[in-house]
């Protein structure tokens, strides 16, 4: 990959210029000059999704300004790296390929002289004929009763992201009861004890490393409470299957080498759940659907990989991020999902982003004086409605919103969905064009209200709108059209990254943490000296001792 400093192009430099000319126009004023204006900045997807940013502060002029800043860094380049197997994780000397995870036909990707594609299709074979002896009941626990219950134990990707999926993909679910811990929290894990039969319940551990200490901790615990009821070692075959790389750690767990399905080093945590790390997600839904997730995610890799920049989905709406992000200085971005069964939309994809782009050393090694990754949050609309959509609409801040609702809804219940959707559209409208004195005028309902001094509180009512979003609109939530969405999020999160000169796919941040927790945790085990910590770190030891 190039490693190009952004801020030093000439498009950096021209669109600095554009966001002086454009910064104060309102989208009222855009929208009122341009009657075409949802055709050029709206995009359909297979006819099953479509993506509107007609309602964002760009003019054809910017979007043709940021793809010159995409053409100027060579992203077309970075794109052809990433497809090929180019080790573009060059801190870990790593390739990054959840693009092959879903690319189940002949084609060969090559990673050190090897043809990854038959590994890969060697692994789902594996996962398609295991979960099928889930499902069906022939796979027995040690008293031979059928598994009725399935506890994945990871933590970030590892959990975030097949918890997501499955909750999203809930309609399409079979009778397993499924579990996540994540948490090293014991109450995490003791609340999904209360819930399981250990003669019925099987545990996944996902853990590349088979060493990350929130899994490895829940999982020792995990064994030691079915140890607890069978005390034979050898029943372990029949409750706990590990996804991971490190096939010695995994033995020496006790798990037998049949039940280890295994992904590889090019696999990011927060990318695994095309992976072995999908088990869960199969176990749920079944194998037939898992196909067609991979299949919604190919389609939208193969549309990020083919398009023209100017109609290419994923580039345009990291284009628009990271004019936000740097020209207008905004921090954050909402994800709104007008969908209860995607309530875990957001948290999956505050990781994928913030863990990626959350960086501020560049590819050459070098401080970084612009701004990268964005902070993401949000929540299912319409309870952020009633929460924190007021600043949105009339705070001091400029927060980006991503809006995301299904066409057809899984449960058609009275006139749910149609308020549901309704409130969708309404708040795109508020947000974009407000309420001025002028509208509150000719409101008829607010000027018959005489219990009320008008003039006094006319401003509180007062909405100025020009609040961007984007909106996208699904035909239905299935597995396809899911496996789509999240691979055009993914794209997005490596097309920011890219731009702004970083290194998106390792995570160095998140290791000194646990060091200083490994030394913290001797010296708190061992009750020994703690006077190498900093006075406050002392002083809050002291005062946990105290009542420990």
């Amino acid at each position: 990959m190039k490693n190009i400093n952004c801020m030093f192009t000439k498009s950096w430099n021209d669109l600095k210029n554009h966001f002086q000319e454009i910064k104060n126009i309102h989208l009222k004023h855009l929208f009122s000059i341009d009657n075409n204006r949802f055709e050029k900045f709206s995009i359909k997807f297979k006819d099953e999704m479509l993506i509107d940013f007609s309602k964002n502060r760009i003019t054809e002029e910017t979007i043709k300004k940021l793809i010159n800043l995409a053409n100027e860094t060579k992203l077309k380049d970075g794109i052809q790296s990433m497809f090929s197997g180019d080790k573009i994780n060059k801190t870990e000397n790593r390739s990054v390929l959840h693009i092959a995870l879903r690319n189940r036909t002949n084609y060969k990707i090559i990673v050190d002289n090897t043809n990854i594609m038959t590994e890969i299709n060697i692994v789902l074979k594996k996962m398609k004929d295991f979960s099928k002896l889930v499902i069906n009941g022939q796979w027995k626990g040690y008293s031979g009763k059928a598994i009725s219950d399935i506890v994945n134990i990871g933590i970030g990707g590892s959990d975030l992201g097949p918890y997501m999926v499955t909750e999203a993909l809930r309609p399409y679910k079979n009778h397993l009861n499924m579990h996540y811990v994540s948490n090293i929290d014991g109450t995490h894990l003791s609340e999904v004890f209360k819930k399981v039969d250990p003669e019925t319940t099987l545990f996944l551990i996902a853990s590349k490393t088979f060493t990350t200490e929130e899994t490895m901790t829940n999982a020792n615990s995990a064994k030691t409470w079915m140890l607890y009821y069978f005390k034979n070692k050898n029943f372990l075959d029949k409750h706990f299957i590990a996804l991971s790389s490190n096939i010695e750690n995994v033995l020496k767990f006790g798990i037998n080498i049949k039940n280890i399905f295994p992904f590889w080093e090019w696999v990011g945590g927060r990318f695994s759940l095309w992976s072995s790390v999908g088990l869960s997600i199969i176990l749920s839904i079944g194998f037939h659907n898992f196909e067609k997730f991979l299949d919604g995610a190919h389609a939208m890799d193969n549309h990020f990989y083919e398009t023209d920049f100017n109609k290419n989905i994923p580039v345009l709406l990291a284009l628009i991020s990271i004019w936000y992000t740097n020209f207008f200085r905004s921090e954050t971005e909402a994800m709104l999902p007008y969908d209860q069964y995607m309530h875990r939309l957001p948290a999956y994809f505050q990781q994928a982003n913030m863990e990626s782009n959350g960086k501020s050393i560049d590819r050459n090694g070098n401080k970084i004086l612009y701004d990268t990754g964005p902070i993401i949050w949000g929540e299912p609309g319409t309870n952020g409605q009633h929460a924190f959509y007021q600043l949105i609409h009339q705070g001091t801040k400029l927060i980006p919103c991503d809006f995301i609702a299904p066409i057809i809804s899984h449960n058609k219940l009275g006139k749910h969905h149609l308020k549901l959707i309704s409130n969708f559209l309404a708040q795109t409208r508020a947000l974009a064009f407000g309420q001025t004195r002028d509208d509150l005028m000719k409101d008829l309902h607010f000027l018959q209200d005489t219990n009320k001094d008008i003039k006094k509180i006319l401003n509180f009512k007062i909405c100025q709108g020009n609040q961007p979003t984007n909106s996208i609109l699904i035909r239905k939530i299935t597995p396809y059209n899911l496996g789509s969405l999240i691979a055009l999020y993914e794209h997005k999160i490596f097309v920011q990254g890219y731009i702004l000169n970083l290194f998106s796919f390792d995570q160095w941040g998140v290791e000194i943490g646990k060091k200083l927790a490994q030394n913290i945790y001797s010296h708190l085990n061992n009750n020994s000296n703690n006077e190498y910590y900093d006075v406050s770190t002392q002083g809050l030891i002291k005062f946990y001792k105290f009542f420990s």
